[in-house]
């Protein structure tokens, strides 16, 4: 029995091992950028920081695709938004590789962080409906393969082909053949994703078409969105600025700072990998909670600095510590505001982790820039400790919302 024949036999499984192999190619893109950035500045003639206008532009994109998606998930269906978002990200992706002029790249840039916004928000909201907290962080883990094999892929290219091209070419490539597997899918999406004729069945997320207005107007819904645009600034700063506090404030060695942050995404797959193993029987609320602790003691031990290992130590335990809130508390929306609201919500909080990543690094980067890099472990210390206060405060509002209208 060869694996199509499989998959047809056993769609569920089938859907669940595609959605992990999109969650791979996800990652991809993100991997590329930072190993090919010189290469592609150099062959543009643009300066150092040009690359936040690519990162604007996409950011653009992937928050209006991931604020859309409950609408675009309830009107065409899951499996024909996968397919095209697949299919304009890969386009887009090899597109990089044939303009000739930089703002083209960056205009392309917001086509691929539509793309890649409706991808993510669509097999969210998929996933959060259909399966379990486990097969969430294994998706999320998914995506930290592709986030390691990125660079991989970029330094093969410019080491034995001297050209940043192929790394976008290749992973644009893989993103079409994916499109083409969704196309070829669409019925086992359409039919695991139907709404049950039966009236007594329970609804699903993707079956209810709850009006945006009407989920804007929800302050939980506000709130959670809150929790994922901290979550995300807090992940993407860390791995951002790392380095640059070990080598340029702390004078650790360049070598070892470089090997630890370059392994923090590996570290960060490696814990949503057991997370998988023990979410159902942890629970949600214990997986964030605890995973946040560990944060703020990493953070603490991060601003203390002891000693030098002391660095490599709380970086680890931070990356450790944080890999599974993320897609735990995107399998709890639910629970926070509601099934209702949930495939809108979910989409909006896409689009938090999209402003999230731009907006809480460069704050740091600022305040760096103005005061010192030792800010940036007491800037990440307050965004955990604000993440823990408004995530315990997302967990008791629902039962007190509860509570007042059974009163």
């Amino acid at each position: 029995m060869n694996l199509w024949t499989k998959i047809k036999k056993y769609p569920r499984i089938g859907l669940i091992l595609l959605a992990f192999i999109a969650f791979i190619a996800l990652g991809l893109p993100d991997g590329l950028l930072g190993v090919g950035w010189p290469s592609i500045r150099t062959g543009f003639s643009i300066p150092l920081d040009a690359i936040g206008m690519l990162l604007t532009a996409s950011v653009i994109g992937y928050m209006t695709s991931s604020f859309l998606s409950g609408f675009l998930l309830s009107r065409i269906g899951v499996g024909n938004v996968l397919a095209g978002s697949c299919l304009l990200t890969g386009v887009t992706l090899i597109g990089y590789t044939v303009v000739p002029q930089w703002w083209m790249m960056v205009l392309f840039g917001v086509f691929a962080g539509f793309g890649a916004g409706a991808i993510d928000a669509g097999l969210n909201t998929y996933i959060a409906a259909h399966f379990g907290e486990g097969i969430m962080q294994w998706l999320h883990a998914c995506w930290g393969i592709g986030i390691t094999i990125g660079p991989i892929i970029m330094t093969v290219g410019l080491t034995r082909l001297n050209t940043w091209r192929f790394g976008y070419q290749v992973v644009g490539g893989f993103q079409i053949a994916l499109a083409i597997c969704f196309g070829l899918t669409l019925a086992m999406w359409s039919q695991n994703n139907a709404p049950s004729e039966d009236s007594t069945a329970e609804k699903r997320l993707t079956d209810y078409k709850t009006p945006m207005g009407e989920t804007l107007r929800q302050p939980r819904a506000w709130l959670s969105v809150l929790l994922f645009f901290l979550y995300v600034g807090g992940e993407g700063g860390l791995g951002i600025w790392t380095y640059s506090l070990l080598t340029e404030s702390r004078g650790v060695d360049q070598t070892l700072a470089g090997f630890f942050t370059g392994s923090y995404w590996l570290t960060f797959t490696i814990g949503r990998i057991a997370a998988g193993v023990v979410a159902k029987r942890i629970g949600i609320n214990n997986l964030v909670l605890s995973g946040l602790a560990g944060a703020l003691t990493g953070s603490a031990l991060l601003i203390w600095n002891p000693f030098v290992m002391a660095n490599v130590i709380a970086v680890g335990l931070i990356g450790v510590s944080i890999a599974p809130i993320f897609p735990a508390m995107m399998s709890g929306t639910s629970a926070r505001v509601g099934d209702h609201d949930a495939a809108n919500t979910i989409g909006m909080q896409m689009a938090a982790a999209g402003l999230g990543t731009a907006v809480i690094p460069t704050l740091m980067g600022v305040l760096a820039r103005q005061i010192s890099l030792e800010t940036i472990p007491v800037f990440l210390l307050t965004v955990y400790a604000g993440l823990f206060s408004c995530y315990l405060l997302a967990v008791k509002l629902p039962k007190k919302l509860a509570m007042a209208v059974s009163a």
